[in-house]
């Protein structure tokens, strides 16, 4: 049964979404208690995987039993088992939370939920880059309709521009998949590790093309400057419960750059050895800046929370671009508290628009919330955590960043991600105020919110202290992610084992 947990997390999802999508017109109770309990479980198969992973052995799935390189393998390693668990903690929350009410705007919010993680769990499991692209289109299609649920001006507008965008990327993606075979003669990535190892000097040129095509469609889904101006508006136009999934998906992105560069350009890759590094460093430091302007310009809730995610991105791929071990365990905690912490802040914003009536999420003076007492200490939370601020997991990730910058990237690293942070923490602070302070005249607006609802925003927040609290296993664990990416090797043995002997 353990040999098959692995591709649990792709066929469980698989299922319930046919289950919910057959039963279109099914009670809302089916609907809810399916896919509340297909995410539950899938908690705990993420939890069982994770621990599996923790031993540092490296597994892998075969479909039908064809070894790689000529099958599809869905690999499993510490860096996609935490993938898993993160994505399934996010699921938990966003989908009590819709169950509030959300779920039932528009048609279907279940079965395409359940889909949106299928494609995100195959992003993060699957051993080659055609299927990396398959599961794209997946979790990008699923996107496509959570983004349109309960329809609206806002959303619509926004989601043109979101589909176009990725429609684009996903042609570009699927050229630079078909460069990268013609030059090396195969898809799966530990046996292209190899051949991009052996490579004739004349095939650089192409593979190097290839490569950045790909950092181009990973960059996009990752919302790097100048790639990143679709995600505001989409993000803050978005259902709560599906704005807090989409925190997870730009980390797809992040973890895809991470996992390819890490493996086919590593150390062994000869001239073509870290050909991203200068592109994902400048770019990085870019879109901390542009992301610290906009957040001191936002005027509403959401699109305030959709910057900081651009906050995170930034800082993320700072993370990769200073290519170490200690900068990527730095990241990977930071990318754990940023996930969960911005998901949360989504979810409380629309809890926050809810008792605010037609002032809704717009940063501007309006009548006190019936819950506002409970509302403001959760937003001290989020606040105080994702702008950097001790004692949450905020300010540890980011010290853990800043501590592993070397050399000349401290002089470029230091200075602009503590100037976003203080520009955070001054619009943060001056959308509490207006909120929760100056909102204090007339009668309070609003009803009672949802039982489900608090859980969700607790869920999530909660992750502030318990981040600091388990922060010594958790920077372990992450320490050692960050070794085992280092060593393609292993994982390169353990799919090939024949060919892995001839490997650089």
């Amino acid at each position: 049964m353990m040999q098959h947990l692995i591709v649990f997390p792709v066929v469980l999802p698989l299922v319930a979404g046919i289950l919910l999508l057959y039963q279109r017109q099914g009670l809302v109770r089916y609907k809810r208690t399916v896919s509340v309990a297909a995410t539950a479980l899938l908690l705990l198969v993420a939890i069982g995987l994770l621990r599996q992973a923790a031993s540092g052995e490296i597994t892998y799935y075969a479909l039908g039993d064809w070894q790689a390189p000529f099958g599809i393998v869905l690999v499993l390693d510490r860096l996609s088992a935490l993938m898993l668990l993160l994505t399934a903690i996010l699921a938990v929350g966003a989908v009590v939370f819709a169950c509030a009410g959300d779920d039932e705007k528009g048609s279907n919010f279940h079965g395409l939920f359940q889909w949106q993680l299928l494609g995100i769990n195959g992003a993060f499991l699957t051993g080659d880059l055609f299927n990396l692209f398959v599961f794209f289109e997946v979790l990008l299609l699923a996107s496509y309709a959570l983004l349109l649920h309960g329809g609206g001006k806002a959303r619509i507008q926004a989601s043109v521009h979101y589909v176009v965008l990725n429609l684009a990327g996903s042609s570009l993606f699927l050229i630079a998949v078909g460069v990268l075979y013609g030059a090396t003669g195969t898809l799966n990535m530990a046996d292209m590790a190899i051949r991009v190892a052996e490579l004739p000097a004349e095939r650089d040129g192409l593979v190097s093309a290839g490569a950045l095509m790909l950092l181009v469609v990973f960059g996009l889904k990752a919302a790097i400057l100048p790639l990143y101006f679709w995600l505001p508006k989409a993000y803050a136009s978005a259902p709560a419960p599906v704005a807090a999934l989409f925190a997870i998906m730009t980390k797809v992105g992040i973890y895809a750059i991470l996992r390819v560069y890490s493996l086919i350009f590593g150390d062994s890759a000869g001239g073509l050895e870290a050909l991203e590094q200068p592109w994902v460093w400048w770019l990085s430091l870019a879109t901390l800046a542009a992301a610290g302007i906009g957040v001191m310009a936002a005027r509403d809730l959401r699109l305030l929370v959709a910057y900081l995610v651009l906050v995170s991105v930034g800082t993320l791929l700072a993370g990769i671009g200073m290519r170490s071990p200690q900068a990527v365990s730095a990241l990977l905690y930071y990318l754990i508290h940023t996930t969960l912490i911005t998901g949360g802040l989504f979810l409380l914003a629309e809890m926050i628009g809810l008792q605010r009536g037609k002032a809704g999420t717009r940063i501007v003076k309006g009548r006190p919330m019936v819950q506002g007492a409970a509302l403001a200490m959760l937003f001290f939370v989020g606040a105080i955590a994702v702008a950097g601020v001790p004692p949450f997991s905020g300010a540890f990730g980011k010290a853990l960043m800043l501590n592993a910058a070397e050399g000349t990237q401290r002089l470029w690293l230091w200075p602009l991600l503590l100037l976003t942070s203080l520009a955070s923490l001054i619009a943060l602070s001056r959308a509490g105020s207006t909120l929760f302070w100056r909102s204090h005249r007339g009668t309070s607006s609003g009803t009672p919110l949802p039982r489900r609802q608090w859980f969700g925003i607790i869920w999530l927040l909660s992750a502030a202290p318990l981040l600091v609290a388990l922060a010594g296993p958790v920077s372990s664990y992450t320490q050692a992610t960050a070794d085992q990416l280092a060593n393609p090797q292993v994982l390169i043995r353990t799919l090939l084992p024949n060919a892995a002997g001839d490997a650089p």
